[in-house]
């Protein structure tokens, strides 16, 4: 009987481990793919060539998606310093990009309104109000007219996802990254869902699609997650989930991005961006969102300074998250090469084992839909 058992024993034991080893069966240059996909980057210039930054990232490491931006906060940080300096040279520049990648790139900017804004009037762009003033006003039509535009002229220069509306509720007005900068729609919860949703449903009609942010709410911090670590365990309070639960059950919300903040009574251990208990348990699990989660920047200091590269990527992805950003535009620095650094690190992973292929499949498909929206 005890020779039985003990065969039993062995033969799980290795049924168990020929089964790890073949979650990672991919070849490399599938894990290479999938790994890559999974990155949204920033480059510098305001046009691609053969053998710029941005033509080797889309064409030979296939990144799924590009961030954007009009000032280089790695160099003179002067407006017109980064990507956009003109409507016509960006209008362009996305054309090429599309080609460069063979289309289905996911081409995002960060254009709020108010404070909060890539394409700004000195390049031809009309002009934005911030996201406070219109929960002030708090009226469809008027929120739909701004965020129509905006959207219409986004599309025009060949971006297609805005990462925006922000729908963090104003708890503390002297936040210095979302109060201070006027970029909630209100205390007031309603306020920030029906102007988020009024803002989003003008986006679709435009052919843009959206990111919701910052999971699970940054309003209450009396920090900045770019500088540092931001821990609103005592500030932070539960209706901030209100606008996420209220936009996901619309079925509006293209995607989530995660904050990095601390809140211990949702995870004592990791940051939302990190947490396996925010990003599956709360958001996916509680809040029953099924599209893609995508990261603040992953330089911010307030992941860097506390966490490894490799180890916080590793993290992030475990946790659920499937769009990585890499803007390579904070006081970290621009690294040209990172993009593939960050892909060796990716498969590195799977094939350690650290991360189970499955979730970069999972990711995947999910960008894949999202990317079929933009066909319809």
């Amino acid at each position: 009987m005890k020779k039985l058992l003990l065969s039993t024993i062995i033969f799980v034991a290795t049924a168990a481990t020929s089964f790890s080893a073949q979650k990672a069966t991919l070849p490399d240059s599938t894990l290479r793919q999938y790994a890559a996909k999974m990155l949204m980057v920033g480059f510098k210039g305001d046009s691609v060539t053969d053998s710029s930054d941005a033509a080797r990232y889309v064409r030979d490491l296939k990144v799924g998606g590009i961030i954007l931006f009009d000032v280089d906060l790695t160099g003179t940080a002067k407006i017109g310093s980064r990507n956009i300096t003109s409507k016509e040279r960006l209008t362009k520049m996305t054309a090429d990009l599309q080609r460069y990648a063979g289309g289905n790139l996911l081409i995002a900017i960060d254009q709020e309104g108010g404070m909060v804004r890539r394409l700004r009037p000195e390049y031809g762009y009309s002009q934005t109000v911030s996201q406070e003033y219109l929960g002030k006003i708090n009226s469809r039509d008027t929120t739909m007219k701004y965020a129509g535009r905006m959207a219409k002229e986004i599309k025009e220069s060949g971006v297609n996802v805005n990462l925006a509306p922000l729908i963090d509720v104003n708890v503390n007005p002297e936040c210095p990254v979302i109060g201070a900068l006027h970029r909630s729609y209100s205390s007031d919860t309603a306020i920030v869902s029906n102007n988020a949703k009024w803002s989003i449903e003008a986006h679709h009609r435009n052919g843009v699609l959206c990111a919701v942010k910052h999971f699970p709410g940054h309003g209450s911090s009396a920090s900045d997650s770019h500088y540092g670590l931001t821990d609103v365990t005592d500030t932070w309070q539960s209706y901030e989930l209100a606008p996420f639960r209220e936009l996901i059950s619309s079925g509006k919300v293209d995607m989530v991005m995660t904050a990095h903040i601390f809140q211990r009574n949702l995870d004592p251990e990791y940051p939302a961006t990190l947490s396996k208990k925010i990003i599956d348990g709360v958001l996916r699990k509680q809040l029953g969102f099924e599209g893609v989660v995508l990261t603040d920047d992953m330089y911010m200091q307030g992941i860097i300074d506390n966490y490894k590269v490799e180890d916080a990527i590793v993290l992030a992805i475990n946790a659920g998250a499937d769009i990585l950003v890499m803007g390579n535009n904070i006081s970290t620095g621009y690294e040209p090469e990172r993009p593939f650094h960050i892909v060796d690190m990716i498969v590195r992973a799977v094939k350690e084992g650290r991360i189970d292929q499955q979730r970069l499949i999972e990711s995947n498909r999910r960008i894949d839909s999202l990317i079929d929206k933009l066909k319809h």
